[in-house]
């Protein structure tokens, strides 16, 4: 049985979830397996008590700076190196998203340079070259999406929460 409002297992005679508190009743276990395994992958990502919208708890404070570090480029390889990911759900959750994060903005680095070639052959070959200067200006400002993406995925480290990224905080590498 899992209890329906943190997800945490529970013994099967408890009254009250030991994680949060809430009454048991006799419909708290999942009807279907399906049910069953999203209540066990969510008690896995997330800390007792928590919420994807909050982690909350110790967990988040005691493993805040490795969250913080995830987002920030390569970096995010320093708690896969100290296991922080398999200790704490809030850092597994946070490397999962800077890992995702630092895959986009390589993609998006490939595909500038490959755009910024094809739009500078085509306008300077027809000399246009004001156009060509706002392509790539266009182009070096889409920059701060991965950039915003960045500072949005720290500011949820810091503040303890377990907000997925727009657009790639649906992915899941680590499992």
């Amino acid at each position: 049985m899992f209890c329906a409002k943190c997800g945490n297992e529970l013994l099967p005679d408890a009254l009250f979830c030991a994680a949060c508190g809430t009454k048991t009743t006799p419909d708290t276990e999942p009807r279907d397996s399906i049910a069953r395994e999203a209540d066990q992958t969510f008690a896995k990502t997330f800390p007792p008590g928590s919420s994807p919208a909050q982690a909350g708890g110790r967990d988040a404070e005691d493993n805040k700076l490795m969250a913080i570090l995830a987002y920030i480029g390569i970096l995010f390889i320093v708690p896969l190196l100290v296991g922080a990911h398999k200790t704490s759900a809030f850092a597994k959750y946070h490397t999962n998203q800077g890992i995702v994060l630092f895959i986009a903005d390589v993609i998006w680095s490939i595909a500038y340079t490959i755009l910024a070639a094809i739009f500078s052959g085509i306008l300077f070959t027809i000399g246009a070259w004001g156009l060509l200067a706002v392509v790539i200006m266009i182009l070096r400002l889409l920059w701060l999406v991965p950039l915003a993406f960045c500072i949005l995925g720290i500011y949820n480290a810091a503040t303890g929460k377990c907000t997925p990224l727009p657009v790639i905080g649906k992915f899941i590498i680590i499992k």
